[in-house]
């Protein structure tokens, strides 16, 4: 009698995801059992049952994990089935992703050198080809731009082998879990004494940073109402899939009915008490970096746990915002924030959040110490099924960035983006040998996913540093021994402008990694530390593209070399800059720019590089989408960043577009700070705008005011309120009081005009003002005060 089969966990929603991340159920994906009866929502999988892993590429890899499906055990000399031979591309003739190559047989010496004069034509005649496409200037970069081709198919290699012996793990084992469990498991067994981590005078190896996040795996499934004991599980309970999943808020489509770890009255299998969190439900970090941080993002990734990055210095109605669009359940917040959030705790507790503090001190009644709770737990390994995905492009992640529709929008971050990042070091060509300095906020993902995900993926060290100090830099570097150096540009703007220091000299930074690096500075930067590289790279949260200038070249982003377009498709467009929109031909179609022309930078939406949007309903995702680009029906996405290209295939930034800017490293939406000003009664009309300033990276904020009559000015309540309400990155760093606003035509504010007259009091007729952050106060713009501005004497 044949034994019945077991069933599979399906890893794959071959429907494609929408914005929201709905999904349609496919009976035939699902494991059955011998009657045919679909499993149990939310049932757990058996410890023991194999697994079926979908790996789709996205993002910024493109297409470097491939599908792929490995049964967990395997006879000897059994033949693999249909759907694996499929997916691995081992079918024959095989036409899947990694099948040229690895299903051919070697080919012989006789045919080798029938091939090589084949090719010796091609070869001659290739220069006559460059020659009439006008493409010589970009011949001398073609040797880096194989190299960095090469490098990128290893990456591709290396992370679709890690997906595979993922899948391939024991389900009791954490090498079974997410893509961020597992790594960090297999780094404890493979470099168990190596350190991970260095944050002050503590230090952290790759099996302490495993035990401690197991630690807080175990508090975190403690509040779903699992017990497993002592290095122990309990077979009840699971990861809960994207459907599945319990995070019920006001904006997040993905959330769904909560079954899973506790029973349908809400008590928990293993110890009977109720449960304070869902599987799968959302729990928000506002948190400073530091070990703690890790420890505890982490462990909810083993728990099988959302996770919410909350910017620090979010406040009232942003703060509430932000939690209510992922759907958080349970806030976990510094001690150091409760004198500042105390306002904000009667609002937080009746959205039902469940709040604690990550450390001692004397908390409010409600909020209890979430490290002490750690710290009770043992710190034996969790099974790695608790947090192994349905999908791997379910939603496991949220970073909150800032967009033209105002208030910050909970980005998706899914599995398969993690397993990506972990490519970005060995893409830029840093070892598991290097010492990583990385002083940038772990809510953003140049901290988190590039920064402590990408030491990750290659095993090396990570100095982590809470806040960045330009004084202490170098001697952290030498104490240290750092040989990389994460940045974003104004980091290397205070750098350069720092007294000179013996500490300077000396050092081992060999290469400077991030993004936002203005030409000047770069060049200060290079001649007064160097001899170093810096590798600019370019790409957004939400994002399913990113270059990197591997060639170093001053003042690029990135190259559109006709190799690196293969491997990471992109266009740039045609844009209008006064209605907002591309231009399009009159076939409807976008027109790809020429050299030296500034365009709209856009990206291909597919399986292979999808978009997912952002927590809560497609609205929020709209003008991210352009359709019938080139050709009827396809789908582009649209970073809203002006790039230019030159003649030798070079990308440079040239500007944002819409109501974004960017200062001090962080996003600033317009309406968000207009409507923050709007909110005070002697205020008629706002117009919100960035400027550039001397010396300065980015665009500083500039307010147009219109009074209302019969209202003065109140310029202490003004800064009392603006001070409150906006985070100090948002608040305008000017003020423009005028008799009414510009507007065009058909009644759009004028913010490019408004940019391009400035600040300056000796051009501008209207009453003008400037935030200064030693008084406290926004202070009349004088042209004594404009002078100390311009020297840098007076802080902005």
């Amino acid at each position: 009698m044949p034994k019945p089969s077991k069933p599979r966990k399906n890893l794959e929603d071959r429907h494609n995801p929408g914005i929201d991340g709905r999904r349609e159920h496919r009976p035939d994906l699902v494991g059955s059992s011998p009657g045919g009866s679909a499993p149990r929502s939310g049932a757990a999988p058996h410890p023991h049952s194999s697994r079926v892993s979908a790996l789709r590429p996205w993002g910024v890899v493109g297409a470097w994990v491939g599908r792929g499906v490995c049964q967990r055990r395997r006879a000897h000399g059994k033949e693999r089935s249909q759907l694996e031979r499929e997916a691995l591309g081992f079918r024959e003739g095989g036409t899947g992703m990694f099948a040229s190559g690895w299903n051919q047989t070697v080919p012989t010496e006789e045919a080798g050198s029938m091939a090589a004069l084949l090719l010796l034509p091609l070869l001659l005649l290739l220069p006559l080809l460059l020659l009439k496409l006008h493409l010589w200037p970009q011949l001398r970069w073609l040797p880096a731009d194989l190299a960095f081709a090469l490098r990128a198919l290893r990456c591709k290699r290396a992370l679709r082998a890690r997906a595979l012996a993922a899948a391939a793990a024991d389900p009791e084992s954490p090498e079974g879990g997410c893509s961020l469990a597992w790594r960090l498991a297999e780094l404890a067994r493979q470099r168990p004494a190596h350190t991970f981590l260095i944050h002050g005078s503590r230090r952290f190896s790759y099996s302490e940073a495993e035990r401690e996040s197991n630690r807080a795996a175990r508090a975190f499934l403690r509040a779903l109402g699992w017990d497993g004991g002592p290095g122990g599980s309990d077979s009840g309970a699971g990861s809960a899939g994207e459907g599945e999943r319990a995070a019920p808020g006001a904006g997040d489509a993905a959330a769904g009915s909560g079954a899973g770890l506790a029973g349908g009255n809400g008590a928990a299998r293993g110890g009977g008490a109720a449960a304070l969190l869902a599987p799968g439900a959302t729990v928000a970090l506002l948190l400073p970096a530091g070990p703690e941080f890790l420890w505890l993002w982490f462990g909810l990734a083993k728990a099988g746990l959302r996770t919410a990055f909350v910017p620090t210095a979010l406040r009232r109605g942003p703060l509430l915002h932000c939690l209510r669009s992922c759907g958080a359940r349970a806030l976990v917040l510094a001690p150091e924030f409760l004198e500042s959030l105390e306002p904000d705790l009667p609002a937080l507790r009746g959205m039902g959040l469940h709040l604690w503090a990550a450390g001692p001190g004397t908390h409010p009644a409600a909020i209890s110490d979430l490290l002490a709770e750690v710290s009770a737990e043992v710190d034996g390994p969790v099974p790695g099924y608790l947090s192994s995905p349905q999908s791997i492009t379910d939603t496991c992640l949220y970073i909150f960035t800032s967009g033209t529709t105002g208030l910050p929008k909970a980005a998706r971050i899914s599995h398969l983006k993690i397993l990506q990042c972990q490519g970005f070091y060995q893409l830029c060509g840093v070892h598991q040998e290097d010492v990583i300095y990385l002083a940038l906020p772990l809510y953003h993902m140049s901290g988190s996913l590039l920064g402590v995900v990408g030491c990750l993926g290659i095993g090396a060290t990570v100095v982590l540093k809470s806040k960045f100090s330009a004084g202490q830099f170098w001697e952290d570097c030498q104490q240290h021994r750092v040989t990389v150096f994460q940045y974003i540009g104004e980091l290397c703007r205070y750098l350069v402008n720092q007294p000179l220091s013996k500490a300077e000299h000396g050092h081992k930074v060999r290469l400077a990694v991030g993004s936002g690096l203005r030409p000047d500075t770069w060049e200060r930067f290079v001649r007064r530390f160097g001899p170093l590289q810096v590798l600019e790279t370019y790409g957004l949260t939400e994002g399913n593209v990113a270059t990197i200038n591997y060639t170093g070249q001053q003042g690029a982003v990135g190259r559109a070399s006709w190799l690196y377009k293969h491997i990471f498709p992109f266009s740039l467009i045609r844009y209008d800059v006064t209605i907002g929109e591309p231009i399009r031909d009159p076939r409807g179609h976008c027109v790809a720019t020429s050299p030296g022309e500034p365009g709209l930078l856009v990206a291909p939406v597919s399986q292979q590089s999808p978009f997912l949007g952002y927590a809560g309903g497609p609205e929020l995702a709209q003008g991210k989408l352009l359709k019938d680009v080139f050709r009827p029906g396809d789908v582009f996405f649209n970073t809203g960043d002006l790039l230019v290209c030159d003649d030798q295939g070079f990308l440079r930034f040239h500007d944002r577009t819409g109501d974004t800017f960017r200062w001090k490293g962080e996003n600033v939406a317009t309406t968000e700070v207009a409507e923050v000003f709007e909110a005070l009664d002697f205020l008629q009309e706002v117009n919100v705008y960035g400027v550039t300033v001397p010396g300065h990276e980015g665009r500083a904020g500039m307010a147009a005011l219109v009074l209302r009559p019969p209202h003065s000015l109140d310029l202490m309540q003004l800064y009392t309120h603006v001070s409150e309400n906006l985070p100090p990155y948002a608040r305008p760093r000017f003020l423009r009081l005028q008799e009414s606003l510009a507007t065009t035509e058909t009644f759009k504010q004028q913010k490019v005009r408004m940019a391009e007259e400035g600040f300056d009091p000796s051009t501008l007729s209207d009453p003008l003002y400037v935030l200064d952050q030693a008084a406290g106060a926004y202070l009349p713009l004088t042209p004594t005060r404009y002078s100390a501005l311009l020297a840098g004497d007076l802080r902005i």
